[in-house]
């Protein structure tokens, strides 16, 4: 039983020094208590810390590089959103000043379009209502 006790209080030294020397280490990195270290110490303490500083200027940069593609990649994306609303936008309109549509069935249209996408592509680019168009020759009899 006494083995025992010895042992525990051996390692509780032991774990409170590595506590200690923690705590003078991380004092040191934090630039206090540096006042009696040696030109070597000193000199070790300032590698430490520009390796660390290394290391965050590294994974920030990879942060920043990270980021900057997300945004380009949303930019694209806000791009033809947008072309895609100003196309409509403009269909809207030439339905307008065509006076095709009254009042209530241009809301009526607006609101479908922009709640199904309802336009299909060649007629929002201004093409024909049809999707195809036929040339039929005209055949003249006697």
């Amino acid at each position: 039983m006494y083995e025992f006790l010895l042992y525990y209080q051996q390692e509780s030294a032991k774990l409170r020094q590595q506590i200690q020397l923690l705590q003078n280490s991380n004092r040191h990195l934090m630039g206090e208590a540096v006042s009696n270290l040696s030109v070597k110490e000193l000199k070790q303490l300032e590698n430490r810390l520009e390796r660390g500083m290394t290391r965050i200027r590294s994974k920030k940069h990879e942060l920043l590089l990270a980021e900057i593609e997300y945004m380009q990649k949303r930019e694209i994306e806000l791009e033809n959103e947008s072309a895609c609303l100003r196309t409509k936008i403009a269909e809207v309109e030439r339905l307008q000043q065509a006076n095709m549509v009254t009042g209530d069935e241009l809301n009526a249209i607006q609101a479908l379009a922009a709640s199904r996408n309802f336009f299909a592509p060649h007629f929002l680019e201004g093409g024909t209502a049809y999707p195809h168009t036929y040339n039929r020759k005209i055949l003249h009899l006697g």
